[in-house]
């Protein structure tokens, strides 16, 4: 097989070596054209710093739900900061995460990566872009439906909300759901009428901004 080196390169008595292929020859690659316009959209949006992230890695060996994400946290910050918007809408690791302040707890530099997640699902959402898990982004909408109707969430009525909408009012999913809430009724950690709040004039106010 014949080698492509030059005689600079190559000593006496060493083999040549092929230099390795541009990486759009590669079969599969594709070519990373990295952008800033993004990274100065998103942080002067989402008011997170993610350029001072620079790849501890911390986020992602702590966070609980890695395992099911398609995208360490770590990643997601990557792909900002190069400007891939498309890879970004299309992950299912922004709708995983459950925003347990984690990461933001390990970060050496405090990049607030639960808020800019949150960013990034209220930029899809708003765009109208389909979601990789509906299923999460209907809970969210049924959740902050009841803390709009009572200052709170009723457990009860959420889950069953969730249930009925999402095609599991009758399946197992709501047979173990309806065990786990005898369980916590009888333990006293969940209750029969629903409670609200009184003070109505600062939610009102903080769902119309």
């Amino acid at each position: 097989m014949t080698t492509r080196a030059s005689s600079a390169q190559a000593g006496p008595g060493q083999p040549h070596e092929t230099p390795p292929a541009p990486a759009q020859d590669w079969p599969g690659a594709e070519a990373l054209r990295p952008s800033s316009e993004f990274l100065r959209l998103a942080q002067r949006e989402s008011g997170v710093d993610i350029g001072a992230c620079y790849g501890c890695k911390k986020c992602s060996n702590g966070c609980p739900l890695s395992f099911a994400m398609d995208l360490h946290p770590y990643q997601v910050v990557r792909l900002a900061q190069l400007g891939q918007v498309e890879r970004l809408e299309k992950c299912r690791t922004i709708w995983v995460c459950a925003s347990c302040q984690t990461c933001l707890t390990r970060c050496p530099n405090q990049v607030d990566l639960p808020r800019f997640m949150d960013w990034l699902k209220e930029r899809l959402y708003k765009a109208g872009g389909s979601v990789e898990q509906a299923r999460t982004l209907l809970f969210h909408r049924l959740f902050l439906a009841e803390v709009k109707t009572r200052g709170r969430v009723f457990e009860g009525s959420l889950m069953a909300r969730y249930l009925i909408k999402s095609g599991g009012a009758l399946g197992p999913e709501a047979l173990a759901n309806a065990r786990l809430g005898l369980a916590m009724f009888k333990r006293g950690r969940l209750k029969l009428i629903p409670a609200g709040t009184k003070q109505r004039r600062w939610l009102k106010a903080l769902f119309k901004a």
